[in-house]
């Protein structure tokens, strides 16, 4: 029996310990982030890193540029979800090759974007043209489709 109490006790202190590096290497990798002081998902922190996922913008800073009728492009993705996985690599690139501003919507920190900007499901791109949408292509697509998107709705 005391020899079970001990073991647990060291479990514990193992676990703990473990718990706290792995908080505190979270919190080092989140520090100067485009989400600043909010509790991201890990899957985010994951991408933080990332460059296909550095132009990020923030729920209030895009319905801020929509009211103010600016013209976007907008990326609504999730980290879990594996046709964004394989988007990003493809539309990142090709937008700075072509001189879009493509920004990143990360639905898995802001869910109210699924309401507020009608995105049924990911990976879905928005262009908008004095704060109106105008055009949307959803899904997982060729490099040579989403530049014909593109082209079209520049």
């Amino acid at each position: 029996m005391k020899k079970m109490l001990v073991f647990t006790a060291i479990l514990l202190a193992v676990l703990s310990s473990l718990a706290f590096i792995t908080n505190s290497q979270n919190e080092e990798k989140t520090k100067g982030s485009p989400f600043g002081d909010k509790d991201l998902h890990q899957e985010t922190i994951k991408q933080l890193d990332n460059p296909h996922y550095k132009n990020q913008v923030m729920l209030e800073d895009l319905k801020k540029a929509l009211t103010n009728k600016e013209d976007m492009t907008i990326y609504f993705y999730q980290p879990t979800c594996g046709p964004c996985q394989q988007t990003s690599p493809i539309v990142v690139p090709l937008t700075e090759e072509m001189g879009i501003d493509l920004k990143l919507f990360n639905l898995l920190e802001f869910k109210d974007g699924w309401n507020t900007f009608n995105i049924d499901k990911t990976p879905t791109i928005v262009r908008y043209k004095d704060g109106k949408e105008v055009d949307r292509i959803v899904g997982l697509k060729s490099k040579e489709e989403f530049k014909t998107w593109f082209e079209k709705t520049k």
